[in-house]
């Protein structure tokens, strides 16, 4: 049996996210920068099979069972829904910094 493929969509706000994590680790170490790049591409594209490995992010503010939660190496939080055969990549945060504006 074949195993199913989602679509991986990454939103722009995602896009942004990821552009000013790399630009800022690209000013202390370009081939970091890169290797950080390539290794979050990597785990968001595999994201097109078996996407509800990962379990819900779950905070009071935010609809349950809404965003599944993918840690990357370190620092690195992705947040993304599955919507029928669809996943779409809506947040990466660094878990470095505060993003309690998320949850509020």
């Amino acid at each position: 049996m074949a195993e199913k493929k989602y679509k991986v969509i990454v939103s722009d706000r995602a896009k942004q996210m990821l552009g000013i994590h790399i630009r800022f680790m690209a000013q202390v170490n370009k081939d970091a920068a890169i290797a950080k790049k390539k290794e979050l591409m990597a785990a968001m594209r595999s994201l097109d099979h078996m996407p509800q490995r990962f379990p819900f992010f779950e905070e009071p503010y935010i609809s349950s069972n809404k965003y599944h939660k993918m840690f990357v190496e370190k620092w690195y939080l992705v947040l993304y829904q599955v919507k029928d055969d669809t996943v779409y990549v809506e947040y990466i945060l660094d878990c470095r910094k505060d993003y309690s504006w998320l949850i509020h």
